[in-house]
Order: C-alpha cells, then structure tokens, then sequence
C-alpha cells in the first residue's frame, strides 16, 4: 500500500473513533484519482503483506479471521471465493450494492483494485474449522485458545423443517452452490453463514434491493415457511 493510502487510512481510523458512526464524507484530497481497470484474481500479484494490514480494518466488522460477527449482522468472508469477494467488493465502490458500513471504504481512494484484490484472495484463503481439532495433551494453553479463537459454527435454526429445507436446497440451490452448500466455482458458500444475514440477503434479491436475475428467479417462489426450512437446512450444513 503506498504512503498515501497507509496516512489516509490511519486518518479515517482517528476521525472514527472521535466521532463513532459518523461517515466520513469528506474527501481528504480533492483530486479525485483515476478508476483503475479491473482486474483479474489469478494474474494478479498477490501482497500478503498489504492485505494483513488491510485487514486490519476489516476485523472490526468482520473479525480478525474473517468469521463474521453481529449475530449476522457483519457476515463471515473467510473461505468465500476471491472472485466472488472481488465483485461484491467493486459492487459496493460502483453503487450497485449498498452499505451504511461499507460506504467509507469502498472507495477508489480507499480501496484501489490492488488492494481490493489483495484482501479477496487473502479471505479466500482463511479456513475456519467447525469443532476443535484433536492437540498434543503438552500443548499450552495459549496455543489452544489460539486455535479455539479460529472455530467457527453457527447456531442450528430450529425455526424450519431442516429436512424440507434439504430438499429445496437440492431442487433450488444445489447447481450453483454445491451439493453441501460450501460453494462452487465463484458461487459462494452458504453453509456456515450466519442465519440471519442470509435471511437478510434473501429478502433483499426477492424484493430487487440486490439484483440479479438468477437469485430472485429461484426466491420469488419461496413461501415464508419455504425460507425458514432452507435456513434451517443451511445452518446444519456444515456440521
């Protein structure tokens, strides 16, 4: 990340913290710079460097692993697909996907396609385990909270019929999300997600807030108890 980037970050992260929930509005240069073209994940130089310092902001949200947090509300990015992370990601920064937390850093300014990929691939590549793996009886306790702090496992849903839910995952959603929900080429995964950022997602292709064709095709179908069982299904998924 280059001096500039480095000094307006630190500068975003002093104003917030003297005025919490305030966007910062105001451009710290006037010059707006150019809009890099897009990139590509796989010929791009990866920085892991750049991108554990970038994620340095991302944590606050997002958790230091990349599992999320909120209860859903800031939903886990750790083993998502870094074309998948890198289009959402030139989604906010355009317009088309909207977001109150995202809005002060996706910018060009503050998010450059360097970094923008840097830190897709760096999520990508973060793996949460679901239960605590077996460990040497002589390791010390430090190193298990360490590995324990990486487990991640959402709650069972009981408010959905989890076998009803199966099934509509298979007829509906299996073809591009994979047959156990942890995703597909740049499909995301679902299984592992928070319950309620994905019921969130759900009412917000069906009522065409985020868009696209293929989502709300399948959703619009959907009863109420339809969605509950799906998220029922969903939050076992990984178990």
């Amino acid at each position: 990340m280059s001096t500039r980037n480095l000094i307006e970050h630190l500068a975003v992260r002093a104003w917030r913290s003297v005025v919490p929930g305030v966007l910062l509005t105001v451009a710290l240069c006037p010059l707006s710079p150019v809009r890099a073209a897009a990139g590509s994940v796989d010929d791009h130089p990866y920085d892991p460097g750049n991108a554990e310092y970038i994620n340095e902001l991302c944590a606050g949200c997002h958790g230091e692993f990349g599992q999320g947090g909120g209860d859903g509300e800031y939903p886990r990015l750790a083993g998502l697909p870094a074309e998948y992370l890198a289009k959402e990601l030139r989604a906010f920064k355009s317009g088309a996907r909207h977001s109150m937390a995202m809005a002060i850093y996706a910018t060009d300014r503050e998010l450059p396609e360097q970094d923008l990929l840097d830190i897709s691939i760096y999520h990508s590549e973060l793996a949460l385990p679901t239960k605590m793996p077996e460990v040497p009886e002589d390791m010390d306790a430090y190193q298990r909270l360490l590995i324990a702090k990486r487990v991640v496992n959402v709650p069972r849903y009981d408010s959905g019929d989890a076998a009803r839910g199966k099934d509509i995952y298979g007829r509906m959603c299996r073809k591009c999300h994979g047959p156990d929900g942890r995703g597909r080429g740049s499909t995301p995964q679902l299984a592992g997600q928070y319950t309620e950022y994905l019921r969130l997602q759900i009412e917000r292709f069906r009522s065409g807030e985020r868009t696209s064709e293929k989502m709300a095709s399948h959703l619009q179908p959907l009863t109420g108890d339809d969605i509950e069982s799906l998220l029922a299904f969903l939050s076992i998924a990984d178990d």
